[in-house]
């Protein structure tokens, strides 16, 4: 072999991924790379020999292992490690220079081994600290399969990816409904190319229009509905507080309404972190539509579950695509306030949790996912400045801009009076109520619709105050206590 076309590979993790990478490398001479030789922090490895291949140091060491091997790249090979080890290791890899690269996650390994192919760039979701989740397909199947779903939303990002999961199971019929015909259009198009034999059915429509709601339902007959339509922006349903009554509280309760009347099994229901203790107006209407379910929960012919998750990573809209594009145009990168933290999750973990949800949820549950360590925004915007080959600050500015009406500091998944319960499914938990549910909540949520309709702003907030459990009216950048990216 050619010693000076030799590609000088420097492993982190002296483990069974890192010990598979390094057979991986031997089994093809063709590619002219070389392993020189491993990372690792276990007591004693340091010096030593794992696999015949030399462990030349601890990882805090890679800058001068790298200058003395003379190493073209870095290869990170510890599935299980932590968001903070990743982050750490990427800025040790720039500030020697050398690209940097990833095996894949425990699941793939456990499934497959890790190949060459599989080794890849470094990712965004390699930043959450925590190992994604996957779909348990018996129990998904098992309420789904051959039985007519109805996903609202359908041509967002979230109700997307919820169609490309429940078609994997083979729905009897899956419909897609959504205003915007471009994304249905997209979606749908999408699905009949990767799933040529599934029933498609799709509406454009709002579900404002309750007589027109209920006609659809009951045409398509939907055992299971997944309710992802809503308006997410905080900041902006700051500004049109009516607007996010009549769209994320109005429209839930005509849809919930026409699915129990048509006989639907299963209501799921998509909700946020925001709605806990919600400081802002959009998490205020899914924190009422929350209590709304509960109060129908007991009387419901159907079942009425409730899922709350953070931050989606490439969510339409959200922070980190925001990111990306800033760091594309070459800055700057605008955080909201330095001490902002927020849990991430991806937007595969996000409708697989939902279906886990909806097949173990008995009614009346708010189910939420171990999401890991809360991320600092400013330490995740400079991540993604380094992931994108640039040096924060000096190449791709930073820019504070102070928070936005209605955000949080820091984003809590239980709000007061709930406590966290592990709901029988790994990273699943159950938020029980200490309160019950607030005395004629149904009635108080038609004099909101009605309010909203009317265009009583004022009263509309004094209302939701009342509402909506932590809830402080109106929100506003203003509590030290709270801000933040939407999610």
């Amino acid at each position: 072999m050619n010693e000076c076309a030799e590609k000088r590979i420097v492993i982190v993790g002296a483990g069974e991924a890192g010990r598979m990478v390094a057979a991986e490398i031997a089994a093809h001479p063709e590619l002219d790379w070389r392993a020189v030789g491993f990372l690792d922090d276990a007591q004693g490895l340091a010096g030593g020999t794992v696999a015949g291949i030399p462990v030349l140091g601890r990882t805090e060491e890679l800058e001068a292992v790298v200058m003395r091997e003379n190493a073209a790249e870095v290869i990170i090979a510890i599935p299980t490690a932590p968001g903070v080890f990743v982050r750490g290791m990427i800025k040790l890899c720039r500030r020697a220079g050398v690209p940097f690269k990833i095996v894949p996650g425990v699941m793939e390994i456990i499934t497959g081994g890790v190949r060459i192919d599989q080794i890849r760039e470094v990712r965004v979701e390699d930043l959450l600290g925590r190992e994604t989740i996957d779909l348990d397909p018996g129990s998904a199947r098992a309420i789904i399969a051959g039985k007519p779903v109805l996903v609202t939303g359908a041509g967002g990002s979230i109700g997307g990816e919820l169609c490309r999961q429940i078609a994997r199971v083979g729905p009897g019929s899956l419909v897609l409904l959504g205003r915007g015909e471009n994304r249905i259009f997209e979606i749908e198009d999408e699905l009949r190319a990767s799933h040529p034999r599934l029933d498609i059915r799709t509406c454009i429509s709002d579900l404002r229009d309750r007589e027109r709601t209920r006609r659809i339902v009951r045409e398509h007959a939907p055992e299971i509905v997944f309710h992802a339509a809503a308006h997410k922006h905080v900041h902006y349903m700051e500004r049109d507080p009516e607007e996010a009554v009549t769209n994320n509280v109005e429209a839930s309760v005509h849809l919930v309404r026409a699915a129990e009347e048509s006989g639907a099994s299963r209501f799921v229901f998509i909700s946020t972190d925001k709605a806990a203790d919600p400081r802002g107006v959009m998490g205020a209407t899914k924190r009422i539509f929350e209590e709304y379910l509960r109060a129908r929960s007991a009387r419901s012919p159907a079942r009425l579950i409730t899922v709350r998750f953070g931050n989606v990573i490439g969510s339409t809209g959200s922070v980190v695509p925001l990111f990306l594009k800033q760091i594309r145009r070459g800055g700057p990168v605008t955080v909201s306030d330095p001490r902002a933290t927020r849990y991430f999750m991806t937007v595969r973990e996000a409708a697989l949790l939902v279906i886990r949800a909806a097949a173990i949820g008995a009614g009346g549950e708010i189910f939420i996912l171990d999401m890991g360590e809360a991320l600092n925004m400013l330490e995740v915007a400079q991540d993604l400045i380094m992931l994108a080959g640039y040096e924060p600050e000096t190449e791709i500015p930073v820019v504070v801009t102070g928070l936005r009406d209605g955000e949080k500091l820091h984003e809590s998944l239980a709000g007061t009076g709930e406590r966290l319960r592990p709901a029988g499914e790994e990273k699943l938990f159950v938020a029980e109520q200490a309160r019950p549910v607030a005395a004629g909540i149904e009635e108080g949520v038609e004099k909101l619709i009605a309010l909203a309709r009317g265009g009583e702003r004022a009263r509309v907030l004094e209302l939701m105050a009342s509402l909506a459990p932590g809830f402080g009216g109106g929100g506003g950048a203003g509590d030290d206590a709270s801000a933040g990216a939407d999610c």
